[in-house]
C-alpha cells in the first residue's frame, strides 16, 4: 500500500511529520538508492528501502503515548544548547524516540503529551482541529469584566486575531488574580501574549487539559502512559 514518505518516516518514530518534511527537503532521505526531495512522494513501506542519513528504516515500533506533568525550569525540546534541563530527562528510558505535541515555556508548567505517533502528533497540532487547551493563569493585577470580554472576543496579534477564549475569573490575591482560560489553537506563547495585550501580564501558567486529557493527580515531574480509551478519544478527535 502506497503512503506519503513523510508519513512513513513519522510512523517509524524517526521524527514528527513536519520534521520528516524538512529531512526530505534537505535531501537526507533516499528511496531504493535515489535521493528524494519532493514532498508528497509515495512509497510502499513493505517493499521500498528507505534510508535517512544513510541509515535504513527497518522497523515500525509500537506506538507510545505519555502524559507528563512538566515542572517550571525544564525546556520543551530534546536538547538545549544552554545546557538547561529538558523534559525528556523526566521520562523513563524508552527504546523508541518520542516527541512533544505542543510545548510549554521554560517558566510554565503542566500537562504535556509525548508520543512516537507522528501522524497523530501532526494532526493534534494542526489548526483545523481546534484542540481545546485549558490553563490556570495568574496575572498581574485585577482584570475588569471589560478586559476579560476582550479575551472572549479574540485578541489581535501579529499573525491575526485569536479565536475567542473561554475565560473564568477564579480568585483575587493581594495584587494579582487567577483566571481559567481555554483556547482552541496553539500559537506560540498565545496565552501570555493575549493577557499582555489587555495589560495584565502572566505571572504563572499551568496547563491542566489538552483535548480530552486531564492533568489529574500527577505530581510535578511524574508521567504515565495513556489508557487505550484516552488514545481512542485523541484519534477520534482528529479523525484517525
Amino acid at each position: 500500500m502506497l503512503e506519503r514518505l513523510q508519513k512513513v518516516i513519522s510512523r517509524a518514530g524517526i521524527s514528527s511529520r513536519r520534521e520528516a518534511e524538512r529531512l526530505i527537503s534537505e535531501g537526507r532521505v533516499a528511496v531504493n538508492g535515489s535521493v528524494v526531495t519532493q514532498l508528497g512522494t509515495k512509497v510502499d513501506p513493505t517493499r521500498d528501502r528507505i534510508r535517512i542519513d544513510g541509515k535504513v528504516i527497518t522497523s515500525y515500533p509500537e506506538k507510545l503515548y505519555v502524559l507528563l506533568y512538566k515542572p517550571v525550569g525544564y525546556v520543551s525540546t530534546l536538547r538545549d544548547p544552554q545546557g538547561r534541563p529538558v523534559v525528556i530527562d523526566l521520562l523513563p528510558h524508552f527504546t523508541t524516540r518520542v516527541f512533544m505535541v505542543g510545548r510549554l515555556d521554560y517558566d510554565a508548567e503542566g500537562l504535556m503529551l509525548l508520543t512516537n505517533d507522528g501522524e497523530l502528533a501532526h494532526r493534534l497540532q494542526h489548526p483545523r482541529y481546534h484542540i481545546r487547551r485549558t490553563y490556570e493563569v495568574k496575572v498581574k493585577g485585577v482584570p475588569t469584566d471589560d478586559n476579560l470580554s476582550l479575551l472572549r472576543k479574540g485578541i489581535p496579534l501579529d499573525e491575526g486575531i485569536t479565536q475567542p477564549a473561554k475565560v473564568t475569573f477564579l480568585e483575587r490575591t493581594m495584587k494579582n488574580s487567577w483566571l481559567k482560560m481555554t483556547i482552541y489553537e496553539g500559537r506560540n506563547r498565545q496565552v501570555k501574549r493575549m493577557c499582555a495585550a489587555i495589560g495584565y501580564p502572566v505571572v504563572k501558567l499551568k496547563r491542566i487539559t489538552f483535548g480530552p486529557l486531564e492533568l489529574g493527580s500527577l505530581s510535578k515531574g511524574e508521567s504515565r502512559t495513556l489508557t487505550k480509551e484516552e488514545v481512542k478519544k485523541l484519534r477520534d478527535l482528529v479523525s484517525l
